[in-house]
């Protein structure tokens, strides 16, 4: 019953981490220890799981597919998004700064959980961290598109999206800004607007078993060098999560400012600053980065006590 409650806690916090621009929830899934297994049963999917679920053997379906693992998990990122996504939205509106510092301190201390997890630097290593980092920075600079919900679009967010999602270091919720439609698909899982939430649905279900076969063969084949790119993603992605930052909204040709179905600017990047003096906001900043850093040494120390047993 732990090992239940400790997949569905783990997804949970994967589900909350994807609703958030910036936190990637293949982070936590690296830094919790259940990545590959993640990986390994999502790829489980295929000819093989298939032909024993039509004989209806049920019991070798489950066994080769680790399916309790995997729907416990799967359960906490639906749960998660389902009540976090609508709190996360209060929060950006209320405590913005404080949020942003909080999850800084949360991917600030990824970088080191999840690099120490290399096993030999070479060269190649060293380059995949730097290239890894370099095309974070470089996501992090694009502008956002317009919202579009045509349905092609939206099967296009959800390949894409899951792809991020599960990709450490890279944030599926960021993706869908530079796509134009994180507010359309965050409103939309706050209302249950299925004209939308479908086709992103059916995108993700494409996408996630065929990129999963495609990042385990990779995963297995250059760990290393895998992890230490994702690594680099991580560190790259925090120039994102800059606590103090301007918002800057999408123009349209007229110089108007553009908005999207419910009326709300969209936002096409960011520019970030120091604060010029000590205040009370700093202070709570500073706490709220020190508490994020906690919270992931706490995971990881979970996670690692849970190996151990």
């Amino acid at each position: 019953m732990k090992e239940i409650i400790s997949w569905f806690a783990k997804g949970f916090g994967i589900g909350a981490a994807n609703v958030i621009p910036g936190v990637s929830g293949g982070t936590i899934a690296l830094i919790t220890g259940i990545f590959e297994r993640l990986i390994d049963a999502l790829k489980s999917f295929n000819l093989k799981s298939l032909k024993l679920l039509f004989k209806l053997k049920l019991k070798d379906f489950i066994k080769e597919t680790d399916l309790v693992f995997l729907s416990t998990v799967l359960f906490g990122v639906l749960v998660s998004i389902l009540t976090f996504a609508r709190l996360l939205e209060y929060l950006f509106d209320a405590f913005p700064v404080y949020v942003w510092a909080y999850f800084f301190g949360l991917i600030f201390a990824s970088v080191y959980f999840v690099g120490r997890t290399v096993e030999k630097y070479n060269f190649a290593v060293i380059l995949s961290f730097i290239i890894g980092t370099g095309i974070a920075v470089w996501i992090s600079f694009m502008n956002p598109a317009t919202e579009n919900d045509a349905f092609y679009f939206l099967f296009i967010c959800g390949i894409v999206a899951i792809i991020s999602m599960i990709l450490p270091g890279l944030s599926g919720s960021f993706v869908l800004i530079l796509m134009g439609n994180y507010t359309l698909i965050l409103h939309s899982v706050n209302v249950l607007d299925f004209k939308v939430l479908l086709p992103v649905a059916i995108g993700a279900a494409i996408g996630l078993p065929a990129f999963s076969n495609v990042l385990s063969w990779v995963y297995k084949k250059f760990k290393d060098q895998t992890i230490a790119s994702l690594t680099g993603f991580i560190l790259g992605s925090l120039f994102i999560l800059w606590p103090w930052k301007t918002e800057h909204y999408l123009l349209g040709e007229n110089g108007l400012e553009v908005l999207n179905k419910d009326g709300e600017k969209i936002i096409s990047g960011y520019e970030r600053f120091f604060p010029q003096t000590l205040n009370l906001e700093v202070l709570l900043v500073i706490a709220f980065f020190i508490i994020g850093i906690l919270s992931i040494w706490l995971i990881e120390r979970f996670a690692t006590n849970n190996e151990k047993k």
